[in-house]
């Protein structure tokens, strides 16, 4: 990694959301990328190789489900860790988010913004 700095890849299609969740992580020194749909998250995650992949279930063309299928698939992104942050919230949508291979799930009426820099923090193993 040139800037020394752990890439997250954020894959949400609400803008208000992504400039929150970048201001808190360019604080804490991870380079943000982002992405507005599933598609163009997949060729960001296999072109960057992002350090972590937080990802929003209900996007534009095909779901977060299906992104995230994708990129456990795939040589270049199945160890890329996944967090999921959706508005989907119930014990089935969570139960198969972590059954396709992420490594959290949080529910975006539930969480703090610091939650989610913990959250990606802890999964790094950075403090």
């Amino acid at each position: 990694m040139v800037s020394g700095k752990n890439k997250i890849l954020i894959i949400e299609d609400d803008q208000t959301l992504v400039k929150l969740i970048s201001s808190i992580l360019d604080k804490s020194q991870y380079e943000v990328l982002m992405a507005t749909e599933s598609d163009e998250g997949l060729d960001k995650a296999k072109s960057e190789k992002p350090d972590l992949v937080v990802l929003d279930i209900l996007l534009p063309g095909k779901s977060g489900f299906e992104c995230l299928k994708k990129l456990k698939e795939m040589k270049e992104t199945k160890a890329i860790p996944v967090i999921i942050l959706s508005n989907l919230g119930q014990t089935e949508e969570i139960r198969r988010g972590l059954a396709l291979g992420a490594v959290d799930y949080l529910v975006k009426a539930d969480f703090q913004i610091d939650e989610i820099l913990e959250k990606i923090n802890n999964v790094l193993k950075i403090h």
